[in-house]
C-alpha cells in the first residue's frame, strides 16, 4: 500500500472518474437539442471525442452540426440552459454509479487519513446532487468546484490551486484524471499523474512516455497496492 502512505495529497477529478456521470452529460445535451428540434445524432463514444479535449469541444462540434446556433448567443444560451436542467433532472430521478474501485479505494484513503481534494470542472449546484447520492464522497474534504476557478482543463490553474491550497511546499502529490484534457492539466504541475479510463485514447502511448501512468479502472490499481 506504498502510494496511500507515501502522497501526501491526492487530488481527483469527478465526472467519469469517481462517478459514471459523463453519459448522463452526453444524454442531458441530446434531450435539450431535442427541445429545440435538432437531433443529436452521436454515439456516447464521439461524444467523449470532442468532451475530453477541450472544455468548448462540444459547443464547437454542436456548432457544425448546427451552425443555426453559432448565429445566436442567446439561442446558445437556451440550449445550455436546458441541458443543464436536464442533467439535474437526471441526477435526481435516475441511479448514479460510482466508478468501479472509487469506493473502495476512497475508504483506505480516509482510513490512512490521507488528504484528498476533487477539483472538477462541475458547479457546486450538480456536486451538492452528487454527494448526496454517494455518502462516499463525503469522505473526500476538500472540493474545488468551477466556481473556484478562471481556466477550465487542460489550462493546469485549478491543479496549481489545489496544491498550493492543500499541500506544503515538497510535499509528494498524485493526480487523477480520466480524460486527456484533465491529463494535460496534470502534467503542467508537480503531481504524478494517473488515467483511469477503458477508452483507447491515442495519447496514451505518448502519456506513458511522459510519466502518466494508465490503468483501466481503480480495481486495477487496487489489485497492485496488494501484490506491492
Amino acid at each position: 500500500m506504498s502510494w496511500i502512505h507515501h502522497y501526501k495529497l491526492f487530488l481527483f477529478d469527478l465526472d467519469g472518474l469517481l462517478v459514471n456521470t459523463e453519459e448522463i452529460h452526453y444524454q442531458a445535451y441530446k434531450k435539450a437539442l431535442r427541445k429545440h428540434g435538432m437531433l443529436l445524432d452521436w454515439d456516447f463514444k464521439k461524444y467523449c471525442s470532442f468532451a475530453h479535449y477541450t472544455s468548448e469541444g462540444v459547443k464547437e462540434r454542436v456548432f457544425v452540426e448546427f451552425p443555426q446556433l453559432k448565429k445566436s448567443e442567446e439561442a446558445w444560451n437556451e440550449v445550455y440552459a436546458d441541458k443543464k436542467a436536464a442533467m439535474i433532472s437526471f441526477l435526481q430521478e435516475e441511479p448514479l454509479h460510482i466508478m468501479p474501485g472509487a469506493d473502495h479505494f476512497l475508504t483506505l484513503l480516509q482510513e490512512a487519513g490521507a488528504a484528498c481534494c476533487v477539483v472538477t470542472h462541475s458547479p457546486l449546484e450538480l456536486v451538492t446532487i452528487i454527494r448526496k447520492k454517494h455518502p462516499i464522497l463525503d469522505t473526500i474534504p476538500f472540493w474545488m468546484t468551477r466556481e473556484n476557478y478562471r481556466q477550465p482543463k487542460p489550462d493546469p490553474e485549478c491543479y496549481l490551486k489545489a496544491i498550493q491550497t492543500y499541500s506544503k511546499p515538497g510535499d509528494p502529490v498524485i493526480g487523477f484524471e480520466d480524460t486527456p484534457r484533465g491529463i494535460e492539466a496534470l502534467l503542467k504541475t508537480s503531481a504524478d499523474p494517473v488515467l483511469i479510463s477503458q477508452l483507447a485514447y491515442p495519447e496514451i502511448p505518448s502519456f506513458t512516455q511522459r510519466g502518466v501512468l494508465h490503468f483501466p479502472s481503480f480495481d486495477h490499481i487496487l489489485d497492485m497496492l496488494q501484490k506491492a
